[in-house]
């Protein structure tokens, strides 16, 4: 009789152990397998959240099958501790796996509402942007220059939004003046500004901040970001290049940064001014002039006159030898790049060449002859 019963038991307990397996196999399918979602979505975990509200968020919407599958499923990964707020885009029939992949890795934001303060040479504006999941391409909902424009309804009512997401995007070759001037219009910032950091420390890139984040606190976070590319760069720099330091190839990418907008160029330009100092020769380069007139306050908004490019000053380079005393912009990263390790040519001298890039030449005779092409461009499009 207890053989009998052993038997059953056992047979009980097999049958029981196969429907659990069964059960954690079929329950591992529904974690991992496509998901219900029919149309891609905008997730936003806020601060303070847990598995059990976003799952129950999930579900409401039809991005997820069972709430207790996805939080069990979360738990065994071992990923619950991970969940980060902000607002998360969900493709349409992503796995629960995917979805808590997607609200515990990195943290940076995936759509929802933006303001973007972009900071450029000629001017800066902000702007209000929104991701339309099911597309997954943003829609402006408001532009404006805080400089010369009142906040218009749009953007004071997206203000309200407590999950916005806030950037601060600075374009290459503009000034520290103009970066302290943006900010202190940003109405998402705080704080003030003591002083205009030094010319060309301060790193063009697209900036997430938070909220109510010091000026002073950013500003910190782009000079460490520009002395770590600066440090790396210098590192890896070409033999024999004729600067003494880091803060003189700082300055040679600041000219190169302002004399080409082509990224193909910046290289070869960059050669072009080595050479020259190699040489002994002036630099003759007017973004310098330019600068010791202007101070990077701003666009000069004219051409040079004659009177400005004799000036015995120390930013013209017509009548200096070597380099100006600082930086003249905020180079980006190619440019810096491109400063420590230039191409390698025998050109000396570049104009424009109607197209938006430079000629190149060697010797001055070859330059004078792309100067005349370039003059005759000139005088073809005033006729039109």
């Amino acid at each position: 009789m207890w053989r009998n019963i052993a038997s059953g038991f056992l047979t009980v307990a097999i049958v029981l152990l196969l429907g659990i397996a069964g059960l954690v196999a079929w329950a591992q399918k529904q974690y991992e397998g496509p998901g219900p979602l029919a149309e891609a979505i905008c997730l936003r975990v806020p601060a303070g959240s847990n598995f059990r509200k976003i799952a129950a968020d999930l579900a409401e919407r039809g991005a997820i099958s069972s709430e207790f599958i996805f939080r069990v499923g979360a738990d065994y990964a071992g990923k619950t501790a991970g969940l980060k707020a902000g607002s998360f885009r969900i493709e349409e029939h992503a796995s629960m796996a995917e979805i808590v992949d997607a609200i515990t890795g990195t943290g940076v934001s995936t759509c929802g509402a933006e303001v973007n303060l972009r900071i450029g040479v000629n001017g800066t504006d902000i702007l209000l942007r929104e991701l339309e999941p099911a597309e997954n391409r943003y829609v402006e909902v408001a532009r404006f220059d805080p400089a010369t424009e009142e906040a218009p309804a749009e953007y004071v009512a997206g203000m309200e939004d407590p999950g916005l997401r806030f950037r601060v995007t600075m374009a290459e070759g503009v000034t520290s003046w103009q970066v302290v001037e943006a900010l202190k219009r940003a109405d998402f910032l705080s704080g003030e500004v003591e002083e205009v950091p030094d010319e060309g420390w301060l790193a063009p890139h697209s900036y997430e901040v938070e909220r109510g984040e010091e000026r002073s606190a950013l500003l910190q976070r782009m000079r460490q970001r520009q002395e770590t590319i600066l440090a790396e760069a210098w590192a890896a720099r070409a033999d024999g290049l004729p600067y003494e330091t880091p803060e003189e190839a700082l300055i040679m990418a600041s000219i190169v940064e302002k004399e080409t907008g082509v990224p193909e160029e910046r290289r070869i330009v960059a050669s072009v001014f080595v050479n020259r100092l190699r040489k002994g020769m002036k630099l003759q380069t007017d973004p310098t002039v330019i600068y010791g007139i202007t101070k990077g306050k701003g666009v000069l908004g004219r051409g040079l006159r004659q009177s400005e490019l004799r000036a015995r000053t120390p930013y013209n380079t017509y009548v200096i030898e070597g380099l100006p005393p600082t930086p003249i912009a905020n180079p980006g990263r190619e440019s810096i790049e491109a400063a420590l390790n230039p191409a390698e040519t025998d050109y000396l001298y570049f104009v424009a060449d109607g197209t938006g890039g430079h000629a190149f030449a060697e010797t001055l005779a070859e330059h004078n002859r792309n100067v005349a092409r370039w003059r005759a461009i000139e005088a073809e499009r005033a006729g039109q």
